[in-house]
C-alpha cells in the first residue's frame, strides 16, 4: 500500500492496514499483520503514528526450533524527502533523529514501513523459552527433548600441559 505525500490532506488520514508478510530473509508472519496508523503532513515532512500487531514466525537461536511470537508495538516516525540528504556527500543522523526515514518520488510504501518496524523490533537472539537448553555441540541432540551421552570435557589448549602435570 503506497500513499502519495502530496495528496495527504491538512487534517491527515487514518489508515487501517492488514497484510500477511510472506517469508523473506528476516521476517514471516503467521496470519495478517495489522496496523492502525495516523498519517499527517507538514510541508514535505510526514509523521506516522500508531500501532502494529501481528504474530511473527521465529527460529530459536539455541535449539533451532520454529515458534511464533505475538508482537505489538507503537510507532512514532517522521519521514523527509530523500532529496534533503542527496545534496550532501555524507549525512550523519543525529541521535534525536533516529526515527527519521526518507521517501522518494512523493510516495511512502506503508507495507515497507510496517516490515521495517517489525524487523527493528525483533529480538537479537530469539528464544523459544528462556530455559531452552539448546543443542549438544558434539552430537547435535536437542537437549530439551533428550539427554546425550557425550562427554563435554574441554580443556583450554593453553592449559593442557598443566593438566598433564597434575595427573602425575
Amino acid at each position: 500500500m503506497k500513499i502519495i505525500v502530496s495528496e495527504i490532506e491538512e487534517e491527515g488520514l487514518d489508515l487501517d492496514f492488514s497484510e500477511t508478510i510472506v517469508r523473506n530473509s528476516l521476517l514471516e508472519s503467521e496470519g495478517p499483520v495489522t496496523a492502525h496508523l495516523r498519517v499527517e503532513r507538514r510541508g514535505d515532512e510526514v509523521m506516522i503514528r500508531g500501532e502494529i500487531e501481528g504474530t511473527i514466525a521465529l527460529q530459536c537461536s539455541r535449539c533451532l526450533i520454529g515458534f511464533h511470537r505475538d508482537m505489538s508495538l507503537n510507532v512514532d516516525l517522521e519521514y523527509h524527502p530523500s532529496s534533503e540528504v542527496a545534496r550532501e556527500e555524507t549525512y550523519e543522523v543525529p541521535r534525536d533523529e533516529i526515527d527519521v526515514g526518507f521517501y522518494d518520488n512523493d510516495e511512502i510504501d506503508i507495507s515497507q514501513v510496517v516490515r521495517e518496524q517489525l524487523i527493528l523490533s525483533l529480538p537479537m537472539k530469539a528464544l523459544c523459552d528462556e530455559a531452552c537448553k539448546g543443542l549438544c555441540p558434539e552430537c547435535g541432540a536437542d537437549l530439551n527433548l533428550q539427554r546425550c551421552e557425550c562427554r563435554h570435557e574441554t580443556v583450554d589448549p593453553r592449559l593442557k600441559e598443566l593438566k598433564r602435570l597434575l595427573s602425575k
